[in-house]
């Protein structure tokens, strides 16, 4: 089958990012209104995160091989560092250029965009953000009378650093475009965006 960069165009920032829950397996049977819930939920969090931008990451690592993972980047805590993937990132700006995308990422905006969003995968794992992203999820693992604690959404944290990339960079569109955009260009079928909650 071939995927036109019109069928990939005309899907919105949210329906990827249910498309992306959707792919994860521990969400395989969820009903689709409540992935769109927390889609919607998690890229409002992205957003308002970007009020207080991150700074960028301290230890930045370039490499090859991110095609091969349908990575851009990856951030590690045990190294704490971000793994830039060059050949990734250089394949998604031409896929920009072919597709008439530059109103949406401007050159160069790919890497930084990437940048932003590792950024955030290292703020969410140290500091209190991630409380707040469950809490604005408004999914529970337990509730015992009034006291609710609530539960980690498979995820999430990868489609809220997704949309603060997309706000803070000020771009048109979320980075999952291009993470469809590149799964595409190299299987058959329409892809999800790589699954990893602590990679983009």
């Amino acid at each position: 089958m071939t995927v036109t960069t019109e069928d990939l165009s005309r899907v919105d920032d949210i329906e990827y990012g249910v498309r992306f829950l959707a792919s994860l397996p521990l969400h395989a049977h969820r009903d689709p209104a409540v992935l769109r819930g927390w889609a919607e939920a998690a890229d409002r969090f992205g957003t308002e995160l970007a009020r207080t931008p991150s700074p960028a990451p301290a230890h930045v690592v370039e490499s090859t091989g991110g095609l091969e993972r349908g990575l851009l980047a990856r951030y590690t805590s045990r190294p704490q560092a971000v793994e830039l993937y060059t050949d990734a990132i250089a394949a998604a700006e031409r896929l920009v250029a072919r597709h008439g995308w530059r109103q949406w990422f401007p050159a160069g905006s790919v890497r930084a965009a990437a940048l932003a969003h590792e950024a955030v995968h290292e703020r969410l794992h140290h500091g209190p953000e991630r409380a707040a992203l469950k809490h604005a999820l408004g999914h529970t693992a337990l509730r015992l009378g009034r006291l609710r604690v609530p539960a980690h959404v498979a995820g999430a944290e990868e489609l809220a650093a997704h949309a603060y990339a997309r706000t803070v960079r000020g771009l048109g569109r979320s980075p999952l475009l291009l993470s469809a955009a590149l799964a595409a260009s190299y299987t058959a079928d329409v892809p999800a965006p790589a699954p990893s909650a602590r990679e983009k």
